[in-house]
């Protein structure tokens, strides 16, 4: 299989990660490499025109990683994630999105 993008991580997604139980922080680590790989929606999915997430349930909880498409140099496709919660609710809440679109707008 062909690897479709490459993720790098923004400062807070890093801290997010590390606190984690090494199990939760294993998971996580496996379906964002995953969905580097598969086109599927319970791994990666698109919540508005510029902002996805990275999705893992988990042990009972919902881990979302926020993040959205760059270009740089060379890569063909770059996702820049940058931030992530722990889901309690149904819908994704609408100050994460605002968020994530607030540090795109900040990184460039």
């Amino acid at each position: 299989m062909k690897e479709r993008f490459e993720v790098v991580f923004l400062e807070e997604v890093i801290e997010f990660i590390e606190n984690l139980d090494s199990k939760t922080r294993s998971k996580i680590l496996y379906t964002i490499d995953k969905a580097r790989f598969l086109n599927d929606p319970k791994l990666f999915k698109k919540l508005t025109n510029e902002i996805w997430e990275f999705r893992t349930k988990y042990n009972g909880n919902q881990y979302r990683i926020f993040a959205f498409w760059d270009k740089i140099g060379d890569k063909e496709t770059l996702v820049v994630s940058t931030h992530a919660i722990i889901k309690k609710t149904s819908k994704v809440p609408v100050n994460e999105i605002n968020k994530a679109e607030k540090n795109k707008t900040s990184l460039f």
